[in-house]
C-alpha cells in the first residue's frame, strides 16, 4: 500500500532527524555541524528514496554520500562570491539533473544531492567551516544509512515482482482457457498487463537504467502485451484454434514456463523449461514444413489459410513466452543465457556498462531529449536562484533556492500551478507555525517535542496528501528548527516568505522562458520519432530476409528505434508528472505510446525470423512481392506521425496488397515442392514475415481510432483545459 510505505517512511524520518540533529546540537555544539546534520538527514530520509536489493542501495547512500561531501566542500569554496557561486551551481545543477537518465539510483538522488550544494553556497562561510559542515554530513549520513538499511527499508521491486507475477498467471489463465472462459479472461489478462504497465509509468523516471535486474522487471509489460496480440482473440483476429497436436503441445509448454516464471518472481528457486519449449516451437515448425507444399495456390482475398494462421501466432506466442521467462530470470537475479534480446535487461560487464551509459548520454543531447531540456531548465532556474540569494545578502538564502527547486516543472502552466499551491501551503504553515510558536514562546523542550510530529507530517504530506500539505508541513519544520537553534519567534514565517517568493518567481521566469510548452509538444515529436524509426527498423529487417540487405543498415535502424523508445518513454513519463487534475482520459495517449514499442518489437521478431532460416538460402523472387506492402506501411506510419505532431486527423489504415499476398503465396508454394528443408524454411519464413506485416497492419486502425480520439478530445475543450491537454 502506497499510503502505508509513505507513513513508515515518514516515521523513520520522524525519529531519526531529531535524534541525530539533538546530538550534533546538545553533544557537539557547532552551529554548522546542527545544520548540516538536521538538514542532512532531513534530505536523505526524505528527499531521496533508494529501492531495490540491500547491497545495492547500501551502495546507493554511500555513493551519494561521498558526493555530499564533494559537493558541501566544493558549495562553501563559492559561498562568498556571487558570480562563482552562480556559475558553479549551473554546472553541477546540469550535472546531476541530467545524469538521472542513467539510472533511476540517479534520479532518485538528484534533489537530495543538489542539496548538498545550495546548502552550503548559498550561507557565507570561511574555508575553516568546512571541517564542521562535513561532520554533520557524516553524522547525518552514518545515521540515515543505519535507519534506511534496518528501520522498515522499502520493499519495492518485491512488490513489483508479486504484479508481475500476478500478470504472467493472468496470461496463462487465457491460454488455459476453453471457448467459454475466453472473452473474460482476456479482459481480466489485458487489466493485469496495463495495470503493470501504469505501476512502472507511475515513477517520475524510467525505473531501469543501463543495465540491472529493475531493467528486466520493467521490460515485461512492453513483451507481456505483444504476447497477448497474438493469442487475445479480437474483430480482426479470431481465436486461435490448434491445426495439429504440435500446436497444443507448444501452447501448454509456453504456459507451463510462464507459470514457473510466475512462481520465481513470487521466491521459488525453479526455471523455466526452456528445453521443452525450444523442442515444442520446433516442432510446429517442421509440422507446417511438412503441410507446405499442400497448402492451395490460390487464397480468396489474400487471406492466408488457417493451417498457416496458427503456427504463426504460436511460434510467435512462444517466443515471446521465452523471452517474458528470461526477464522473469533476471529480475530475481539469475542467469539467463536464454534471453535472446539482452538491450536492456542483461547485465553486461564494467565497460559494456560504460558503453551503455555512454549510449543514453549521446542519445538525449540534444535539444529534442525532455531529460536535456530538464536540465538545462533547472539548471539555469538554480543559477539565477543562487547569485539572487548572495547578491542581496538575503538571511536565509538557501530558501529562495528551494523555493525555485521545489515548484520548477517542465512547462509555464505547470510552474504557475506548483507555485500557487506552494504559495498556500506556505501560508498555511506560517499561520500554523506561529500559533505554536507564540503559544509554546521560549520552552525549548516543548520546540522538541513538537519537532518529531512536524517531520513526521512533512515527510507524509507531499507523498499522501497533496503538494501544498507538504509545502505547510515542511514551513512549520523550518519553524520549529530555527526556534530551537536561534529563537526568533514568528519572524522567521514573515524570511521564509520573503525568500520563497523571490524563488517562486525565479521558477516562473525560467519556466516561460525555456521551452514554456512543456513535454507535451515534445511528446508528440517524439511520438512521431518511435514510430518512423520503428517503422525503418521493420523495412531493414525485412529487405534484409528477402534480399541479404545490408545488416550495417539494420543495426543503424535498430539503434536509432531504440534511442527513439527512450526519449518517448521520458516524454510520456514527464507529460504525466505535469498533468494538473483534468476530466481529460490519458488512456488514449498511453496506447499511442505503448503500440511504438509493438513496431519496434515486430521488427525484433523479423530479425529473429532471420536467424531461423539458412543463411545463405534466400528467395529473393518470392519476397519482391512483400514490396509494395512494406513501401505502403512505411508510408502510413510516416504519415501517421505527421498527423500527430501537426494536430491533423489520422488517415485510414492503407490498402492491402492482395495481389501481392496471392502471388506470394503461390510462389513459395511452388518453391517448396520436392525442395531440401532450406529452402522450405526460407519459404516459411516470407509466409510468417508478411504476417507480420499483416499484424502491423490491423494495428493501423486501432492506432488511428486512438490518435482521433485524442485529437478530438483536445479540440473539444475549453481554453485552459487546451493548454492543459497541450493538443494531445
Amino acid at each position: 500500500m502506497p499510503d502505508l510505505a509513505a507513513l513508515k517512511g515518514a516515521a523513520r524520518a520522524a525519529i531519526v532527524v531529531p535524534a541525530v540533529f539533538a546530538f550534533a546540537d546538545k553533544v557537539i555544539g557547532q552551529p554548522q555541524t546542527s545544520l548540516f546534520a538536521a538538514f542532512g538527514s532531513f534530505a536523505l530520509l526524505v528527499l531521496v528514496e533508494f529501492t531495490g536489493p540491500p547491497r545495492t542501495r547500501l551502495l546507493a547512500y554511500l555513493g551519494l554520500a561521498c558526493v555530499g561531501a564533494v559537493f558541501i566542500t566544493l558549495g562553501t569554496l563559492c559561498s562568498r562570491n556571487p558570480w562563482l557561486g552562480a556559475a558553479a551551481m549551473a554546472i553541477v545543477g546540469f550535472g546531476i539533473l541530467f545524469s538521472g537518465l542513467i539510472s533511476g539510483y540517479f534520479a532518485a538522488a538528484a534533489t537530495g544531492a543538489i542539496l548538498t550544494f545550495v546548502l552550503p553556497v548559498t550561507i557565507p562561510a570561511p574555508n575553516s567551516a568546512i571541517p564542521d559542515r562535513l561532520e554533520g554530513w557524516a553524522l547525518a549520513t552514518g545515521a540515515v544509512i543505519c535507519a534506511a538499511m534496518f528501520l522498515w527499508p522499502p520493499h519495492w521491486r518485491a512488490d513489483l515482482q508479486r504484479g508481475a507475477a500476478g500478470a504472467l498467471r493472468a496470461v496463462v489463465d487465457l491460454m488455459d482457457a476453453n471457448r467459454d472462459q475466453l472473452a473474460e479472461r482476456a479482459r481480466l489478462a489485458r487489466e493485469a498487463v496495463d495495470s503493470l504497465r501504469r505501476r512502472f509509468l507511475g515513477t517520475h523516471h524510467r525505473p531501469t537504467g543501463p543495465t540491472g535486474p529493475t531493467a528486466a522487471l520493467a521490460s515485461l509489460p512492453d513483451e507481456l502485451d505483444w504476447l497477448l496480440s497474438f493469442i487475445t482473440p479480437s474483430a480482426e483476429l479470431p481465436a486461435l484454434e490448434f491445426a495439429s497436436a504440435e500446436d497444443a503441445e507448444a501452447m501448454a509448454a509456453a504456459a507451463a514456463v510462464l507459470r514457473a516464471s510466475a512462481e520465481r518472481l513470487e521466491g521459488s528457486d525453479g526455471r523455466p523449461d526452456f528445453e521443452r519449449l525450444d523442442a515444442a516451437r520446433d516442432a510446429v515448425a517442421h509440422a507446417l514444413v511438412r503441410r507446405l507444399p499442400e497448402l492451395p495456390p490460390e487464397t480468396p482475398a489474400g487471406e492466408v489459410p488457417q493451417a498457416l494462421e496458427a503456427p504463426f501466432r504460436i511460434r510467435a506466442a512462444t517466443y515471446s513466452a521465452r523471452q517474458v521467462a528470461g526477464y522473469a530470470l533476471l529480475a530475481t537475479g539469475a542467469d539467463a543465457p536464454e534471453l535472446d534480446y539482452l538491450d536492456l535487461a542483461q547485465p553486461p560487464p564494467a565497460l559494456a556498462a560504460l558503453e551503455s551509459t555512454e549510449k543514453l548520454a549521446v542519445e538525449h543531447a540534444s535539444v529534442g531529449s525532455v531529460w536535456f531540456q530538464n536540465s538545462i531548465r533547472g539548471a539555469a532556474g538554480l543559477a539565477v536562484a543562487v547569485y539572487i540569494a548572495q547578491r542581496t545578502g538575503l538571511q536565509h538564502g538557501f530558501w529562495v533556492v528551494l523555493g525555485t527547486l521545489s515548484v520548477l516543472r517542465s512547462n509555464a502552466l505547470g510552474t504557475g500551478w506548483s507555485i500557487l499551491s506552494a504559495l498556500a501551503g506556505t501560508a498555511v504553515g506560517i499561520i500554523i507555525g506561529a500559533l505554536l510558536v507564540i503559544g509554546i514562546g521560549t520552552h525549548e523542550a516543548v520546540l522538541w517535542g513538537v519537532l518529531p510530529v512536524a517531520i513526521l507530517l512533512a515527510a507524509y504530506a507531499p507523498r499522501a496528501i497533496s503538494f501544498a500539505a507538504g509545502q505547510a508541513a515542511f514551513t512549520v519544520v523550518l519553524f520549529v528548527l530555527f526556534n530551537i537553534i536561534q529563537p526568533v519567534g514568528w519572524e522567521v514565517g514573515l524570511v521564509r516568505v520573503e525568500d520563497v517568493a523571490i524563488g517562486f518567481a525565479i521558477s516562473l521566469g525560467v519556466g516561460l522562458l525555456f521551452w514554456p510548452r512543456g513535454a507535451g509538444s515534445l511528446l508528440r515529436e517524439d511520438l512521431a520519432a518511435a514510430y518512423a524509426t520503428g517503422a525503418d527498423y521493420v523495412v531493414a529487417t525485412a529487405r534484409q530476409l528477402i534480399e541479404r540487405g545490408d545488416s550495417d543498415d539494420a543495426a543503424r535502424s535498430e539503434r536509432a528505434a531504440d534511442a527513439a523508445l527512450h526519449r518517448l518513454d521520458d516524454a510520456f513519463r514527464q507529460y504525466l508528472a505535469e498533468r494538473s487534475a483534468t476530466e481529460f482520459n490519458v488512456e488514449d495517449v498511453a496506447a499511442l505510446v505503448a503500440a511504438a514499442s509493438r513496431v519496434r518489437r515486430a521488427a525484433q521478431s523479423l530479425a529473429a525470423l532471420g536467424r531461423m532460416a539458412d543463411g545463405k538460402t534466400r528467395l529473393e523472387r518470392c519476397g519482391e512481392n512483400l514490396e509494395n506492402e512494406l513501401n505502403a506501411l512505411h508510408s502510413w506510419y510516416i504519415t501517421l506521425g505527421y498527423a500527430l505532431v501537426n494536430s491533423r486527423p489520422v488517415p485510414p489504415a492503407h490498402i492491402r496488397d492482395t495481389e501481392g499476398k496471392n502471388r506470394l503465396l503461390a510462389c513459395v508454394r511452388d518453391a517448396a515442392q520436392g525442395r531440401d528443408e532450406a529452402t522450405v524454411k526460407a519459404a516459411l519464413v516470407l509466409l510468417w514475415s508478411s504476417q507480420h506485416l499483416d499484424n502491423l497492419w490491423r494495428l493501423e486502425t486501432h492506432l488511428g481510432e486512438r490518435a482521433n480520439a485524442a485529437r478530438a478530445a483536445s479540440t473539444g475543450a475549453g481554453p485552459l483545459r487546451k493548454l492543459r491537454i497541450l493538443a494531445l
